[in-house]
């Protein structure tokens, strides 16, 4: 069976879902294939893998009617963040308050995100929804893209979107090359009970084996982690007992909430930076961790992922309204321009950010130290680090931009 769309976005997770929620509004064909639909039930204990959502990415996910939905399932605002280096004076913090904020953001379950999302895009007529299904080939002719997956459905599309995740099988069957490398990092994941309560501070210590990250969750004594070490080392821990985990994330983190105690699984997985050659090709556009993925250092990955696909539905739509082929390449260039320009900033920044803190030795720890304290007193440095880091600055689509009134 033959089926005709006009946008065929492979990848149904926290930015395809995004993608199709921003075209609500328009009589665009949309099908959204997935090979998994998430569990709709919520554990008691939140999953570990989790996204600090920045205020642009709330203003998106308002305009799509998904905020609600996130904060009915379970977020946790975070009011303040603290970073230090262990072993030495560099030190900064931010506060909500301080900045006219309600908050910094919040730390949300990835799949509470993909639910939310998912029950606005169920409730719009111009989406088809395989899930699951998986693609199993792609064919590209002058005006569309034929698709066949594994349920015996076919598709044509104008668009083939690849959302479909870091080992993206859109952008392999475009042969679209990636720039990348390791970096030498795994992290593990994991939730954690604090003897102290976090009190909604985001907490993140360096140290000479690599940052390590708290993110206070919903009860005022359970946080997520993000531990970046070295690969062999992250092994290590993520077999170790229980106790001897407690005893050394206990250490790394300057038992500065008292004794940790490790709930539920942990989970280890190697940090690779990607940024792939093109965006856009002839048929096809890449969102999310299809086009790039970063170090988690600080939590932007999800947050570009949701600007992707607020961009991008910005740009079709634009093209759609004046009659323009929404597939063409040319057509299609604006975005990944736009896309790649805000992605290589962030990659850039995060890199040097690292290799800032990578080291010990005693002059580069007085530079960080230096550094850190002049960026905490400098007029105005603190809230220019904190607005970008919010999304609140940058070139930004109008999603990002204008919470709507009518949603709550």
């Amino acid at each position: 069976m033959m089926q005709s769309v006009d946008i065929a976005i492979v990848g149904g997770g926290m930015v395809g879902l995004a993608l199709a929620a921003a075209m609500k509004d328009s009589d665009l064909r949309i099908a959204v294939i997935e090979s998994r639909e998430p569990e709709s039930d919520l554990r008691e204990l939140p999953d570990v893998r989790v996204s600090a959502l920045s205020r642009s990415s709330e203003s998106i996910l308002r305009n799509l009617g998904a905020w609600q939905g996130i904060i009915d399932r379970r977020a946790a605002a975070y009011r303040a963040m603290e970073v230090w280096e262990q072993d030495s004076f560099a030190r900064i913090e931010f506060d909500a308050e301080k900045m006219a904020q309600p908050d910094l953001g919040h730390i949300v379950e990835n799949r509470v995100i993909q639910l939310a999302l998912l029950e606005q895009v169920q409730k719009q007529s111009n989406v088809t929804l395989f899930m699951p299904a998986q693609c199993q080939s792609m064919a590209m002719g002058e005006s569309e893209a034929w698709l066949t997956l594994d349920n015996g459905q076919s598709l044509t599309a104008k668009l083939v979107v690849g959302a479909d995740g870091a080992n993206s099988w859109v952008r392999r069957q475009q042969d679209i090359p990636l720039t990348h490398w390791d970096y030498g990092h795994s992290a593990i994941v994991a939730n954690v009970w604090t003897q102290e309560p976090h009190e909604k501070i985001a907490r993140q210590i360096f140290t000479p084996q690599g940052p390590l990250a708290f993110l206070p969750m919903g009860g005022s004594q359970m946080s997520s982690i993000v531990w970046s070490t070295e690969p062999s080392r992250a092994e290590r821990l993520v077999s170790m007992d229980k106790e001897a985990f407690n005893k050394a994330l206990t250490a790394e983190f300057d038992a500065r909430l008292g004794m940790c105690e490790v709930i539920g699984e942990r989970f280890a997985f190697p940090l690779k930076m990607r940024y792939a050659r093109d965006f856009v090709t002839e048929r096809v556009a890449l969102v999310g961790d299809a086009a790039h993925t970063i170090h988690p250092l600080a939590g932007q990955g999800v947050n570009l992922g949701l600007l992707d696909a607020a961009c991008l539905a910005q740009e079709v739509l634009q093209l759609w309204q004046k009659g323009q082929d929404i597939g063409s390449k040319r057509n299609l260039r604006s975005y990944e321009r736009w896309r790649k320009a805000e992605a290589a900033k962030m990659i850039t920044a995060m890199q040097g950010f690292r290799d800032l803190f990578e080291g010990n030795n005693p002059a580069k720890k007085l530079i960080r130290g230096l550094g850190m304290k002049l960026a905490g007193q400098l007029p105005g440095a603190k809230d220019e680090i904190m607005k970008r880091a919010l999304g609140l600055k940058g070139d930004l689509p109008n999603l990002a931009k204008y919470p709507l009134s009518s949603i709550q």
